[in-house]
């Protein structure tokens, strides 16, 4: 074909197609086949992605679970930062149990622990409490520095290891055992906890913001303490290093039951006919 362009004429190349491309069934099959071989181009590029999506994020562990737990109380329950959330690792599996369902019944007041364990059943607290308990893990140096003086710290030292016969308080290691390292199932550990956390729980007894199973044995003792023993006892605590074991003792230490007066909803067996020894009579 001749045409016209600028003025100059000029013949357009003639295109050759062999006679079966050209026929209109052949060129529908070339189509359909180009556009399949598009789609499932498509869909190799895509398969990637989608697969990644459908795979879980994170692994299905009680680990991961307790991350709303860790954001306050430290990475794996270590502790938090600002010397109010305290530590969850190690901690007796029935003691954690028993706080779990202090803030899910209303005994202990926190509005963030209660909105979290609310939607969750008894069985899986006690997973979590399990989860938490067997974690053994380091504990950090004591850091507290507050002002006091040493006839006071002598006195808190008093309190906790023998007690005052006169009011009737118990040593702090009769029931939290020799070590100060807690007691299975029930005892919590006193060492390695930061002062304010321990000034906070002890006056929150005195108030009533904390309560335990009755009968409620923390309660009746705070009650026989002034607010200086009591902070005594707690700057003490919070200076001390932690033993090289730092697990809970198998049992209460041998030695006569708590009073009627100082029994413990919470921990049963520390009012119930006097502990026998554990090797040689040791925690």
């Amino acid at each position: 074909m001749t045409t016209s362009l600028g003025g100059q004429n000029f013949t357009a190349p003639r295109l050759s197609v062999p006679r079966s491309l050209a026929s209109p069934n052949t060129l529908r099959q070339t189509f359909s086949s180009l556009f399949k071989a598009l789609v499932w181009a498509a869909i190799a590029l895509c398969a990637g992605p989608v697969s990644a999506q459908k795979s879980p994020r994170f692994a299905d562990d009680m680990a991961e679970r307790t991350r709303a737990c860790t954001a306050c109380h430290g990475e794996q329950g270590r502790a938090g930062p600002d010397g109010y959330y305290p530590r969850l690792a190690g901690k007796p599996a029935g003691y954690l149990h028993n706080q779990l369902r202090n803030f899910a019944q209303g005994r202990r007041h926190y509005d963030l622990m209660a909105r979290l364990v609310d939607p969750l059943t008894d069985a899986y607290l006690g997973e979590m409490a399990q989860y938490f308990a067997n974690l053994q893990l380091p504990y950090p140096a004591p850091t507290a520095n507050n002002a006091i003086t040493p006839e006071r710290l002598a006195k808190g030292q008093q309190l906790v290891t023998q007690g005052d016969a006169a009011r009737g308080l118990p040593a702090c290691t009769q029931c939290h055992g020799v070590r100060l390292t807690g007691v299975q199932p029930n005892v919590p550990g006193l060492l390695g906890l930061p002062l304010d956390y321990l000034n906070a729980q002890l006056g929150a007894w005195q108030t009533a913001q904390r309560r335990a199973h009755a009968p409620d044995c923390m309660a009746e003792i705070v009650k026989r303490m002034p607010a200086q023993d009591l902070i005594a006892v707690s700057s003490w605590l919070a200076r001390q290093p932690l033993p090289g074991d730092t697990r809970p003792a198998e049992r209460p230490q041998a030695g006569p039951a708590l009073p009627d007066a100082l029994r413990c909803g919470s921990a049963p067996e520390l009012s119930a006919t006097a502990a026998k020894p554990l090797n040689g009579g040791k925690p």
